[in-house]
């Protein structure tokens, strides 16, 4: 398969920071919903908004989740102003994976193919060189989510994180980690080349500046 061949070469770095696509995931990763009968109510993982702020700042940002579009709105209303939710080049909810209406309906296992991502003209017109025929592919595209099975189509694009659940206890720094990890891709000449090698890891011992000892 091309997708593997072209990932298993050597990564390579740029001499200068490049943009990228972050496609985020949102339940389990950047906020949790504890009481599905209380759709609007959200627990935040931390430092979610700041991790918003600058992905929106730096980064062409998508969102795609596995919710319904009316869930997908509430979430992303807690965590986005309307201004920055317009930044975002598309926000696709569960009626963007081909579902037949049974599945649509039930709770199947869904998969992110990044390949639906790279055929959208949309998403496309949103690369910073695409007049001059650039294009989001697996050399400058991550995906953000819980979920290693979801991502099993372009498993060297995903940058796995735990998945959160709001409970006291969980790790408090993990946005901040990807954030640095997102700007380590910023420099690789392919992602999926970086990522097969260098996967994201979590630090136990990472302590924002300012932390106390």
């Amino acid at each position: 398969m091309a997708y593997f061949l072209q990932a298993q070469k050597p990564p390579s770095q740029l001499p200068e920071p490049r943009q990228i696509l972050v496609v985020l995931d949102l339940n389990g990763t950047l906020l949790y919903r504890p009481n599905k009968r209380q759709p609007t109510k959200f627990i935040e993982r931390p430092h979610a908004k700041d991790f918003m702020d600058y992905c929106l700042d730096t980064f062409t940002v998508a969102i795609w989740s596995s919710a319904r579009p009316d869930n997908v709105n509430h979430m992303v209303a807690q965590l986005l102003t309307p201004e920055q939710r317009a930044k975002c080049v598309v926000v696709w909810a569960r009626d963007k994976f081909g579902l037949d209406q049974a599945d649509y309906d039930g709770r199947v296992q869904c998969y992110k193919r990044l390949s639906r991502i790279w055929a959208d003209p949309e998403i496309q017109k949103s690369h910073p060189d695409a007049d001059q025929g650039g294009r989001w592919d697996q050399s400058n595209t991550v995906l953000v989510d819980d979920s290693l099975e979801k991502a099993r189509s372009e498993p060297c694009n995903l940058l796995e994180i735990p998945d959160f659940v709001g409970l006291a206890g969980e790790p408090p720094h993990v946005l901040p980690q990807v954030h640095d990890y997102l700007n380590n891709l910023c420099r690789q000449s392919d992602i999926s080349q970086f990522v097969r090698q260098n996967r994201f890891m979590l630090d136990p011992s990472y302590k924002l500046q300012g932390d106390a000892d």
